[in-house]
């Protein structure tokens, strides 16, 4: 109990302002690498308290930069803070939090997009899928260059089980792009529906809690930011492999402004398409004159249920890419016009 009291009642010592860390490390945000610092800890302590209650929690941060949501996180509370960041520059001051904070902090100087969290915290952590999430979180200001991919590796990762989720639903609380966290939480039929709306609906409940103003970052970017917190569900709403749904969903949404018909049809080689399309449209009872933005996710769940079915029929027809077929033609007709030119030339 005393043991458990001591972590929930932490509090960092007095530090230098973020704004001071800054100046003393001479640290500048990159603009090639989408770095926006929050400098205000009312607006960190608010994210944090948006990942709910975290005391005796393990957090893993991603991109803490100088250190802003760091701090807010280690007074919350935390049995351990685990933060990776890519930029060396940070690493400094970083250090300081930890000396400040023995035995709750530790830095790795890696990649978010190549780090291996499986293994970073106790098993003892581990939750059966269908428990209550582990008292596991995933926080970060993630820089908007990488938001979106990382993202969508995090969400293969709900889909498998593995990666952040191999300790069970892992709770993710996560800045984006206003613009991407109003996609991520899209309702059926409206302007921002796209492929993040299903990929991330399909797997998690997803919430945008909060929107932060960007004057509040500096530098201050050209948009909003906003807050989206992401719980897996105990169950996926499309129960068909990742990469296979996230075909289906790439290919309607590419044709965003067209009837569903024109996008799914680009999961057919041409010789079939027409017809491919209509068996697949009529097998999920889905209206081929519907918007992609008007589909919604029982929608491609069946769309999905069925063109995994004619896979099963032709092995070839999941590896099959519109593109290349596109390219395939483009060169055979550049061949024919390339003989025609020259049979012209050639003396009568």
């Amino acid at each position: 109990m005393a043991a458990g009291a001591s972590l929930s009642t932490f509090r960092l010592p007095p530090l230098p302002t973020i704004r001071e860390i800054i100046k003393l490390f001479r640290l500048h945000a990159v603009k090639q690498l989408s770095q926006n610092f929050l400098l205000d800890l009312r607006l960190t302590d608010k994210i944090v308290r948006k990942a709910g209650t975290l005391t005796n929690a393990y957090v893993y941060e991603v991109g803490p930069g100088p250190g802003g949501i760091t701090r807010s996180i280690l007074n919350a509370g935390v049995a351990e803070l685990l933060v990776v960041e890519k930029d060396s520059r940070f690493l400094p001051g970083l250090q300081m939090l930890s000396d400040a904070a023995p035995g709750k902090l530790r830095i790795v100087h890696g990649d978010v997009l190549t780090f291996k969290i499986e293994r970073a915290f106790p098993e003892s952590l581990k939750r059966h899928w269908e428990d209550d999430p582990p008292n596991v979180h995933i926080i970060g200001n993630l820089p908007f260059s990488v938001s979106t991919p990382l993202i969508i590796k995090w969400l293969e990762n709900v889909s498998r089980r593995d990666g952040p989720f191999a300790y069970g639903r892992t709770q993710m609380t996560l800045t984006f792009q206003k613009e991407v966290a109003e996609r991520l939480t899209a309702t059926t039929g409206s302007k921002q529906r796209s492929r993040l709306s299903i990929m991330a609906q399909y797997l998690c409940s997803v919430q945008h809690v909060l929107t932060i103003p960007g004057r509040a970052f500096v530098p201050k970017p050209e948009v909003d930011v906003g807050v989206v917190r992401f719980t897996p569900l105990t169950q996926p709403r499309i129960e068909q492999p990742f990469q296979l749904v996230e075909k289906v969903v790439q290919n309607v949404f590419q044709f965003r402004r067209k009837y569903c018909h024109r996008g799914l049809g680009m999961l057919f080689p041409e010789a079939q398409r027409l017809e491919s399309t209509g068996k697949l449209l009529q097998l999920a009872d889905v209206d081929p004159t519907l918007r992609p933005s008007q589909l919604s996710v029982s929608h491609f769940k069946s769309l999905c249920d069925v063109y995994r079915k004619m896979c099963d029929e032709d092995p070839h027809l999941f590896a099959y890419n519109f593109r290349e077929e596109l390219k395939q033609n483009k060169s055979k007709n550049q061949e024919k016009e390339d003989e025609e030119s020259y049979r012209l030339q050639l003396p009568p």
